[in-house]
Order: structure tokens, then sequence, then C-alpha cells
């Protein structure tokens, strides 16, 4: 996690059922950016026919953008993914974990009925927050 992020797990609450922080804080001084949800375009506009391509694009693009803004995953401080089917939620699992590492930033995690265009199974939305 980044310096001066403080990932808040305490007894009070339940553990985090998950590989993320129960919630976190970020003091003043810093840099946010809020990134919109991510979808599964790759930047030829072609989308992979598969949930885990799918979700690889969203978290290649997620990282792109906090690279242009001089940041990486452990400024994350919130992420919030939809998926269209909660069958895929084990296999968005190891994608996440792969982009993530050790970063544990505050997560949801919801099913929803539908993106905004049929084709898209998954979206991932941020917020980062650097010194």
């Amino acid at each position: 996690m980044s310096d001066g992020l403080k990932a808040l797990n305490p007894p009070s609450v339940a553990a985090p059922g998950g590989p993320y922080s129960q919630a976190v804080l970020a003091p003043s001084g810093g840099r946010w950016l809020h990134v919109s949800g991510q979808v599964g375009v790759r930047p030829d506009g072609s989308i992979p026919e598969h949930f885990e391509g799918q979700a690889e694009v969203c978290w290649q693009n997620l990282v792109a953008l906090l690279s242009e803004a001089g940041m990486g995953v452990q400024d994350l401080v919130k992420v919030s993914t939809f998926l269209t089917d909660a069958a895929q939620v084990a296999r968005l699992g190891p994608v996440r974990a792969k982009f993530l590492g050790d970063a544990r930033p505050a997560s949801t995690l919801v099913v929803v009925a539908a993106l905004a265009r049929p084709q898209w199974q998954v979206e991932v939305e941020a917020i980062a927050w650097k010194a």
C-alpha cells in the first residue's frame, strides 16, 4: 500500500472475506485519481469473447491509467467490480490477484443484470491516492 495510506481492518468488524481491506484511510495533501469503469475493450477496439480475457483487459486498462497518473496498484484506495454472471466470481480472483499482488484496497464486488453493452461481462472502476 502506498506510503500514507492506512488499511483499516479493526476487530470491531468482521475480517475481510478475501484479499482486500475493509477501509483505507488517506490523509489530506495527496493526489486523488478517480478511474471510470474499465471494460474489456482493447485500445484497438476489440473485445475478448471469454470472461478471463475481458477481466485481463479491464485490469490492463486500469494499470495503464494509473501509470499515466504516476501511480501504481499500491496506490489504489477502492476498487469496485461489476460482473454480469455470478458463476464468474471464482474466475475473477486469479486475474485480480495477478495485477494487485500484495495491494489490499477496499473492494466491492457486485453482480448486475447487465452492463452498458451486451458483450461486456465485467467492469472495474477505482479510486487511487498518492502523496
